[in-house]
């Protein structure tokens, strides 16, 4: 079989016989997951058991979750199959109605059950090698028959990146608060119910940090939150104290109920040690029927949330590394109701496949389920069906998964069914076969009672902290636990404090509180609060700038150390006069009942800060300018240049008052000059019309043999005359010109010192130096010293 699962015998579709060809399947292609429809006696609880058992004997890990107590029959395996081996198992009403004793019965179970697996080529042997390659466990939330799992007494950190995985462990969160809230009948939205937003709230602030809640804490963290505000609100206008106090309250009791002990106590709720233990694989079985439908989904919810956290720990693969099996889905992933546990179900469904997580659910009630969601199966084991709609369902599914177009003959093979046959349909596979189940290694008895379970199941606790109510949470409560193992150089009692100094604890909710220790921690470390003010001030740069300090120091030794400090930014609220109950403190160095290491500390701090404390500051003295404290240099530049560009601009202003006069007086020789050459031009033009008509004149008696000499003579003066007005038109011309030049040399002359002057104040602009301006001792006032316990 080379590594395939072993499901059965092939039939053949047209007589519906066996054939000697076995049905194998590809353990890969669970990855792509699969699901088992078939009505109650079609054969699909043992189909579903004896895909476990191949899982199982091929080194696969299987979680199981179980609502009607089927799956625990795979406990009942009997290598020898030997009649006394059955009988403990024998239903006594099945004996009693056949008419037979329950060692006879047994006799024929035992017989049955040889000559079963003989049929298969399969026998003890077969059993012997699966029971020696992997464990069974029965785990049973919220009772002992079996072995309990702490279901919601420990709330231990993921081992996830949040920058990747955040979304998984919310889920997870989202799954473990409605269940809780559910079981003290709170129907809690988590986008809108105050109870549902603080729990997640808090769950996630530890987990973020790497701390493991449990419910004592987690009850003391909601009357007392570490957390300042939910969304823009304060915390105490979100949810007051009182109603606060409330769910607490009413948690706690949940909690202190001797019913409900069994979900706050055994084995953790840990996926990898559920899955392989002492490199093995394991077949835990979660069983449920014995739980409310509200309780079987918390349950079932949490179980997948933690499932997918651990899943995206692991490396991808191609190759099915876990298989998660659901006998019987139907209530929970619904076509159109939301139920907790269809979120973490369609989660896995989507995104298993990468990590090598196969999901295998199976369902007598096909139209219950919501298809759509059920497209991502690649494998479908369709047996024998109740009605004509419960088929119609299956054959829109397989078209959705596969996207099939003729299912005609489809419809005619699941009407043709026997008993324990299914149709195998595998989006990997060319076509579909049909197949008849082999005979189980398991004995198939039917649903365990609780009594029964018991018997299989000898659990010893495991080393491992369980979880009790709070007694502390009314007046009128008490706790009888006995004190904590205290820490070397600690103590129970808060170190005396000298009278003059006040005294505070720091309230865990404080958002810097994570800067210096541990808000989750009841350890408290001696810390100094001081507030100080220093005022810098120069009178050249008119400055006085005031700024405000607010440090921790830590680590309180014979001689205080300013260097110790943190910058944080407190207020009243962060500090607490009460001490928290249950708190212990680490014994510090420093004489902390001496009034005179509080002074002396004092004064080392204003040294400290008289020798180091400075602010640095732009000075431009051309301009006569000085930045402002926290004022970037590109920023001061900026400020020079507006300067400097106002001081140009001014300059400018004065060269041009001072060309001015000038410019207009050689405008107003240059417009003369212009009015000169227009007039001689008109002038020009008048004396050359005449000459040239006197001349037309003498060239016409010339020619009629008129006298003309007196003519001739007075074309020629007029030529005469026009040549001497031409030359005085150059002339006037030629000065016009040199007007105009000098127009011309005065803008340049004022544009080259334009010119000069803004390049000048640019550079000015860009002189700038830096001056350190420091401390006097008067300028610095300690406003508050006081001594605080920081939980570290």
């Amino acid at each position: 079989m080379a590594g395939d699962f072993f499901l059965g015998g092939v039939i053949d579709p047209k007589t519906g016989d066996r054939t000697d060809a076995i049905q194998e399947y590809d353990p890969g292609d669970l990855t792509t997951h699969g699901v088992i429809v078939g009505m109650t006696g079609s054969g699909k609880t043992g189909l579903g058991i004896i895909y476990l058992e191949e899982a199982l004997r091929a080194g696969i890990p299987t979680l199981i979750l179980d609502p009607k107590g089927d799956m625990t029959n795979l406990l009942l395996t009997f290598p020898d199959l030997a009649p006394a081996d059955f009988q403990p198992w024998i239903d006594p009403g099945e004996a009693k109605s056949e008419g037979k004793t329950a060692a006879v019965l047994a006799e024929e179970k035992a017989s049955l059950w040889k000559n079963g697996l003989a049929g298969w080529d399969l026998d003890g042997t077969t059993i012997a090698d699966l029971r020696s390659t992997a464990d069974f466990t029965i785990y049973t939330p919220g009772s002992t028959a079996g072995v309990p799992l702490n279901i919601v007494g420990s709330l231990d950190a993921p081992a996830i990146d949040w920058e990747k995985d955040a979304e998984a462990a919310r889920d997870e969160i989202e799954g473990w608060v409605s269940g809780l809230l559910g079981l003290i009948g709170i129907d809690a939205d988590p986008i809108s119910s105050r109870e549902h937003i603080l729990l997640a709230n808090l769950i996630e602030r530890s987990w973020r940090a790497g701390n493991s809640l449990d419910l004592a804490t987690l009850l003391g963290q909601i009357q007392r939150p570490p957390i300042r505000k939910l969304g823009v609100f304060e915390i105490d206008d979100f949810f007051p104290p009182k109603d606060r106090k409330a769910l607490a309250m009413a948690i706690n009791g949940l909690v202190a109920s001797p019913s409900f002990s069994s979900w706050i106590s055994g084995e953790p709720l840990d996926i990898q040690s559920m899955l392989w233990k002492d490199d093995k694989p394991q077949a835990a079985i979660v069983y449920l029927a014995h739980l409310s439908d509200d309780e079987r989904q918390f349950v079932v919810t949490l179980l997948l949330s933690k499932m997918i956290t651990w899943m995206r720990t692991q490396a991808g693969t191609g190759d099915l590394r876990a298989l998660v099996y659901m006998d019987e889905v139907y209530g929970f992933v619904p076509p159109t109701a939301e139920p907790p546990a269809k979120k973490p179900i369609l989660t896995l469904l989507k995104q298993a496949r990468a990590f090598g997580v196969g999901v295998l659910l199976s369902t007598q009630n096909p139209v219950d389920l919501d298809y759509k969601a059920m497209s991502n199966a690649g494998t479908w084991c369709v047996g024998r069906l109740q009605t004509e709609r419960d088929k119609a369902r299956i054959l829109e599914a397989l078209q959705s998964a596969s996207g099939l177009t003729d299912v005609g003959e489809l419809d005619a093979t699941i009407s043709g069914l026997d008993k324990r046959q299914f149709l195998l349909h595998n989006t990997r596979e060319k076509e579909p076969s049909i197949f008849t189940t082999r005979w189980a290694l398991s004995y198939l008895r039917g649903p365990l009672t609780k009594e029964q379970i018991g018997d299989l199941t000898s659990y010893v606790p495991s080393a491992t902290s369980t979880s009790g109510p709070r007694d502390d949470l009314a007046d009128e409560q008490t706790s009888d636990a006995s004190a904590p193992e205290l820490a070397d150089g600690t103590t129970p009692v808060m170190p005396t404090v000298a009278d003059s100094i006040s005294v505070y604890h720091v309230d865990p909710a404080a958002p810097w509180v994570e800067e210096l220790g541990n808000p989750d921690s009841a350890t408290y470390t001696a810390g100094i609060a001081a507030r100080v003010t220093v005022t810098f001030d120069d009178t050249p740069a008119k400055l006085v700038y005031t700024e405000e300090y607010e440090r921790i120091f830590t680590d309180l030794g014979d001689r205080f150390d300013p260097e110790t400090g943190v910058d944080v930014d407190y207020d009243d609220r962060d500090f607490e006069t009460d001490p928290p109950d249950g708190a212990t403190y680490r014994i510090p160095e420093a004489d902390l009942n001496k009034a005179t290491w509080f002074r002396s500390a004092q004064t080392k701090l204003k040294d400290a800060l008289y020798r180091s404390q400075t602010i640095t500051i732009f000075k431009n003295a051309k301009l006569k300018l000085y930045s402002r404290p926290g004022e970037s240099r590109e920023d001061f530049l900026k400020r020079c240049d507006i300067e400097a560009q106002n001081r140009a601009d001014k300059a400018v202003a004065a060269m041009r008052d001072k060309y001015d006069t000038r410019f207009r007086r050689a405008k107003d020789v240059f417009a003369t000059a212009e009015r000169r050459v227009s007039e001689l031009e008109v002038d020009v033009e008048g004396s050359r019309r005449l000459a040239n008509a006197y001349a037309a004149e003498s060239v016409v008696g010339m020619l009629f043999g008129r006298k003309s000499a007196r003519r001739l003579t007075t074309s020629m003066r007029k030529r005469q005359a026009t040549l001497s007005k031409e030359q005085r038109l150059l002339s006037a011309q030629d000065k016009a010109e040199d007007k105009w030049k000098v127009m011309q040399e005065l803008e340049e002359r004022l544009g080259k010192e334009v010119a000069a002057a803004n390049d000048t104040w640019e550079k000015v602009a860009l002189t700038v130096e830096e001056i350190e301006i420091g401390l006097e001792k008067t300028d610095i006032s300690v406003d508050e010293f006081v001594l605080v316990w920081i939980p570290t």
